[in-house]
């Protein structure tokens, strides 16, 4: 008994110097409780990930969640360009026996709003949770996710105020739209259902318009915040819109009885006095106004920036942004003729490396560790444990997308890769370390470095690894362990 824990207390002080040295401080036993909230400010220097030199393996890092061997395998195989290519042109991609998967785990996505209504919210809420992240951890088509997540923040629902509409939204605006073009996106997410009960669109009407949806509208789906519209604009917009709505069932509708009939102004453009008796024409001022915000030049510049910033850096420089603002003018606002010029091959070398949000962490470590997932509902709630309960940001401007507000969440981090390289239940996750322990403590670590890093971990973290793998016995908890500081260590937290 006492050798046993005796052996437990190395093995957790052996952990305990591992984390010090990835972090440069011994924040195990020093920190302080506001280092577990999600934004908190770093209270230790974070070493820079390194820099990783083959953009074959960048790109299906910025792509995707995570390279896993046989991405490596595949990219090598046929090149950049190409793989790059099929991950663009995602309908190249076999993924239907993954589809079908994920339609027999969650039959309820498929539903209409009428029976979507008669469902309990909370677990409609749960099951999109679950299957999103599934999606991500293990679709094949890694770059039409990673866009999924994307368009999901760029045009954010908070699920707790509309229910079941927003897997509507999910299904039927961002995932049908999420490679097509930015148009059809925006006129669909117009149309929503869900956008517009987020943003009390249903609520105004003549006399009293509600500018929620009009603000949101220029803000942050079209011009941007600097995008040349004034308040006037906003509450002449505003105008524009009433009488958008939707019916108590779920499906969009335009009511000219609560429309303004009036004359109105936005950016330039004047739409003329109309009349009740034009019914259902009405809701060609707005159509006619979307369309004008589409052309509009700072709808180019702010798509491409934050595509730049998604994939490439946080200070995009004015040649990039001029390259792909151009070719949203050139295409008509073709996302995937977008996304293949952001991600060239150039840029992409040189990019600086992100800190992998909470969601991309926990799908990046299911796809690493080839978990076997029976039930995703806990790794689910390690996400928002973690900092980002998905469809639950409060404000319509989505989830941060900057290492400053994540950065502080270091400790709940170490915890969920503990919980990972721990699960073997065979009714919710399981990590299989069998085929870890058919060889050496040096293959197991080869293994390692192929699944988890692309074969491109430093001899540094390698050495740290193993002298933690070997300083005990080699067995399957060992090894466990030896995973958990895997996830660990800033190469996995970074891409």
């Amino acid at each position: 008994m006492q050798a046993r824990v005796a052996d437990e207390r190395d093995r957790a002080a052996s952990r305990r110097e591992f984390l010090r040295t990835i972090t440069g401080q011994a924040r195990a036993e020093s920190a302080a409780p506001e280092d577990t909230i999600p934004g908190a400010p770093l209270g230790a220097n974070v070493p820079p990930p390194v820099a990783w030199s083959d953009p074959r393996l960048r790109v299906v890092r910025r792509a995707g969640y995570g390279p896993r061997a046989s991405d490596v395998d595949e990219v090598k195989r046929v090149g950049y360009q190409r793989w790059l290519n099929d991950q663009v042109n995602f309908e190249r991609i076999d993924n239907a026996s993954h589809e079908t998967d994920v339609a027999t785990r969650w039959p309820n996505l498929a539903l209409g709003p009428a029976q979507l209504a008669a469902l309990n919210a909370g677990t409609l809420s749960n099951e999109l949770q679950m299957a999103t992240l599934y999606r991500a951890a293990f679709s094949r088509r890694q770059l039409y996710e990673r866009m999924v997540e994307f368009w999901t923040d760029h045009f954010s629902i908070d699920i707790n105020k509309v229910g079941y509409l927003k897997l509507v939204d999910d299904r039927d605006v961002i995932r049908r739209h999420a490679m097509g073009k930015f148009g059809d996106l925006v006129r669909a997410s117009a149309k929503s259902p869900a956008m517009l009960a987020y943003l009390d669109q249903n609520l105004s009407r003549n006399g009293a318009p509600n500018e929620n949806y009009a603000r949101e509208l220029m803000e942050l789906h079209t011009l941007g915040v600097d995008g040349g519209y004034t308040q006037q604009d906003v509450s002449e917009l505003s105008r524009v819109l009433t009488g958008w709505t939707f019916t108590g069932a779920g499906v969009f509708s335009f009511n000219p009885s609560r429309h303004d009939w009036g004359a109105k102004t936005v950016l330039g453009v004047t739409i003329p006095a109309g009349s009740p008796a034009l019914g259902q024409e009405g809701v060609k001022e707005g159509e006619q106004i979307i369309e004008f915000l589409l052309n509009h030049p700072s709808t180019a510049r702010f798509i491409a920036t934050k595509l730049l910033k998604w994939f490439v850096t946080p200070e995009p420089s004015e040649a990039q942004i001029a390259a792909i603002a151009g070719a949203y003018k050139a295409t008509g606002g073709d996302i995937k003729r977008m996304v293949r010029a952001t991600l060239n091959e150039g840029w992409i070398a040189q990019a600086p490396l992100k800190l992998k949000r909470p969601f991309h962490l926990v799908a990046s470590g299911l796809r690493a560790t080839d978990s076997v997932v029976a039930n995703i509902d806990g790794m689910r709630g390690q996400v928002r444990t973690l900092g980002q309960p998905l469809f639950q940001w409060e404000t319509p401007d989505g989830f941060p997308d900057l290492m400053e507000y994540w950065v502080g969440n270091i400790l709940p981090r170490w915890s969920w890769a503990n919980t990972l390289a721990s699960s073997n239940s065979a009714t919710t996750v399981r990590v299989n370390v069998d085929s870890y322990l058919t060889g050496t403590p040096d293959a197991a670590l080869d293994r390692i470095n192929a699944e988890y890093f692309a074969g491109e971990l430093s001899p540094n973290t390698r050495a740290q690894l193993r002298t933690f793998l070997v300083g005990g016995t080699f067995n399957a908890t060992r090894v466990r362990e030896t995973i958990s500081l895997a996830l660990s260590c800033h190469e996995f937290q970074w891409y």
